[in-house]
Formats: C-alpha cells, sequence, structure tokens
C-alpha cells in the first residue's frame, strides 16, 4: 500500500519515481513541457502534477506520454495501471501476465540463446550473477 502525503497521495508510487527519472535522464533534449504537450496534455502544469505525485496519469494519456518520453509503452501502462488501482494491477497480471518491455524481452532472449533454449533454472548464483550486474 502506497503513503500518502498532504496533496501528493500518489508521490510514492513506481511510476512517479520512473517519471522523475525518465525526465531527469531527458534534460537537455526535451523540457518537461514539451513533454507535456507532446503527450497532449492542454495545461503543461498537468505533467508537474503527476510527477509529483498530486495527480494520477490517466490510462489513455500514456501511449503519448511514453512517446514523449521515448519509453516503453508497456511500463508505462504497468505503471501506471498500478497507481491507479494495486488490485486492477493485479487482475491485469494475472489475465496477461507480467507486462514485459521491448528491453525485457531482448534480455529473455539473451538467456535462451545462452542457454540453448534449455530453461534454465533460476539458481543462486545465476540470480546473484544478474543481482551483481545492477550493483544489488
Amino acid at each position: 500500500m502506497m503513503k500518502t502525503r498532504a496533496g501528493r497521495p500518489y508521490a510514492d508510487s513506481r511510476l512517479v519515481t520512473f517519471l522523475e527519472r525518465r525526465i531527469r535522464d531527458m534534460k537537455g533534449r526535451k523540457t518537461q513541457a514539451e513533454i507535456a504537450m507532446e503527450a497532449g496534455f492542454n495545461a503543461v502544469n498537468m505533467m508537474a502534477m503527476i510527477k509529483s505525485g498530486a495527480a494520477k496519469l490517466p490510462l489513455d494519456r500514456v501511449p503519448a506520454l511514453a512517446r514523449a518520453l521515448e519509453c516503453d509503452p508497456a511500463v508505462l501502462f504497468k505503471l501506471t495501471v498500478e497507481q491507479q488501482d494495486s488490485a486492477l494491477a493485479g487482475v491485469v497480471n494475472q489475465i496477461f501476465g507480467i507486462a514485459v518491455s521491448k528491453n525485457e524481452s531482448a534480455w529473455l532472449e539473451t538467456i535462451r540463446d545462452a542457454s540453448d533454449h534449455s530453461d534454465p533454472t533460476l539458481t543462486s548464483k545465476a540470480l546473484k550473477a544478474v543481482r551483481g550486474i545492477f550493483g544489488k
């Protein structure tokens, strides 16, 4: 369950963290106002409200915002549904499975190729190696 902050009930959502990081990574290429306009927000401050956790990202804005942020729409959709309703996110995962981004799909293909498509078990050694790649 997400913690809430006065006036920013969604501030601790994974979507907010993702947006903050993605907008920061695009600094110098696009402003937050340009991203908002590309995503079709009439009020430029709406992007700031979503990024701060004061407002939810409307589901119908996911495709356009993903294009504006130059990110995978499946990732943005998954985080948006999770922010909207954690129970709904669980149902979506149950029905459709875990949304896999293009980048994650490339990882899976690499694992399949490296293992000769043997469906390898995730051993503690393999888990440690993968986590080590990400400094965890």
